[in-house]
């Protein structure tokens, strides 16, 4: 059965370290986004990484459409990789989607996380009359209806507006050549998973220490976003940082490894 999960979700354990830290990519990604954070923590703690079902090289056959059709789906990914590796004491570092999917795995099984860092977190993405989330109804189901149409057209619309940093155009490359290797079924039922989930509730429930990262100029979770989710959750770390875009582990690693181990070590901001 470990064996199993191991390679179901493509599992990669490297580092010196007795703690684990495990690293949670975001929607349309693999583990291999995290390249340029993960040598700085390989002396000082276990690394964990993977890819949830349905991405990067996970075990597509193992893809069920009922138990991924909700963000607790994906959680199950991250509790079962834990316990297969009998992991406790676990530093929990999601991007984007991932910050929702590691809180919930934290609220079912908190034991078995210390910390919770979450990038570019978002509880819940379409506005309404008293919250901001950074899209309309419609702006989103216009999102999956390209999808449907134009799976190709879609990436090369959505890359460069999550990526921003245009100049450095490799890195919009990667990430748009990331969206269009998943399955496109897969990642549009993922795609409406993440953008329709609403978790607002949740984030009271987590009483972990927790650091929020908030990207500048970020098109998907906007500053609003951010703070609401540190507003939420007793006694979180709020950090404005200066990396623009979505996904500051590609286009401002050294800002992020400063900021994940100052919170690590309780180092003051």
């Amino acid at each position: 059965m470990t064996q199993d999960i191991v390679s179901r979700n493509n599992v990669t354990i490297i580092g010196k370290g007795s703690q684990t830290i495990m690293f949670a990519h975001g929607f349309g990604c693999d583990q291999n986004m995290w390249r340029y954070v993960t040598p700085a923590f390989l002396n000082d703690y276990r690394v964990v990484l993977f890819d949830y079902v349905g991405c990067g090289k996970s075990d597509l056959s193992a893809y069920n459409v009922e138990r991924y059709s909700k963000l607790e789906g994906y959680a199950q990914d991250v509790l079962e990789v834990c316990q297969a590796l009998n992991l406790e004491d676990v530093i929990f570092v999601g991007h984007s989607v991932s910050s929702m999917i590691g809180v919930l795995a934290a609220i079912e099984q908190p034991r078995m996380f210390s910390s919770m860092i979450l990038i570019g977190p978002s509880a819940k993405y379409v506005n309404d009359e008293k919250y901001l989330g950074g899209f309309s109804q419609e702006d989103l189901e216009g999102l999956l209806d390209v999808m449907d149409s134009n799976y190709i057209g879609w990436a090369n619309f959505l890359a460069p507006v999550v990526m921003k940093n245009g100049d450095r155009p490799e890195l919009t490359e990667e990430l748009e050549e990331s969206f269009c290797s998943t399955d496109p079924v897969i990642t549009r039922k993922f795609a409406e998973v993440t953008f329709f989930s609403d978790n607002r509730e949740d984030l009271a429930n987590l009483t972990l220490p927790c650091l929020v990262l908030q990207c500048s100029e970020d098109a998907i979770a906007p500053d609003e976003v951010g703070l609401y989710v540190h507003q939420q959750i007793k006694g979180s770390t709020f950090i404005k940082m200066e990396a623009t875009g979505h996904c500051p582990h590609m286009s401002h690693p050294d800002e992020t490894i400063q900021l994940i181990q100052k919170f690590l070590k309780r180092q003051p901001y």
